[in-house]
């Protein structure tokens, strides 16, 4: 699980690179996040390309560490989850 700093005043994206896991021609066809209470998914809207899922996030709670859940669907059928972990510091 990847871990990333973020500042309770930032707005900023976090991404997830499939590409090791995705097989040879293999695409992402869909892609969802769960966002735990706290933290704000922000805009613009979460996205993806054929290899990379992105959400941007705002807010947060000093001192808290947040664990945030993406969902993809391939063009061969796959689903799988991946969570990231954002920590909340001043800087």
């Amino acid at each position: 699980m990847a871990a990333k700093i973020k500042d309770p005043n930032a707005v900023l994206d976090y991404s997830i690179d499939w590409s090791t896991w995705l097989a040879t021609s293999e695409t992402i066809t869909a892609s969802s996040w769960t966002v735990p209470t706290g933290i704000t998914q922000t805009t613009p809207a979460p996205s993806f390309t054929n290899t990379i899922t992105t959400i941007w996030l705002l807010g947060g709670t000093v001192g808290t560490t947040y664990t945030l859940t993406n969902h993809i669907t391939t063009n061969q059928g796959r689903q799988d989850d991946r969570s990231i972990t954002i920590q909340v510091v001043e800087r």
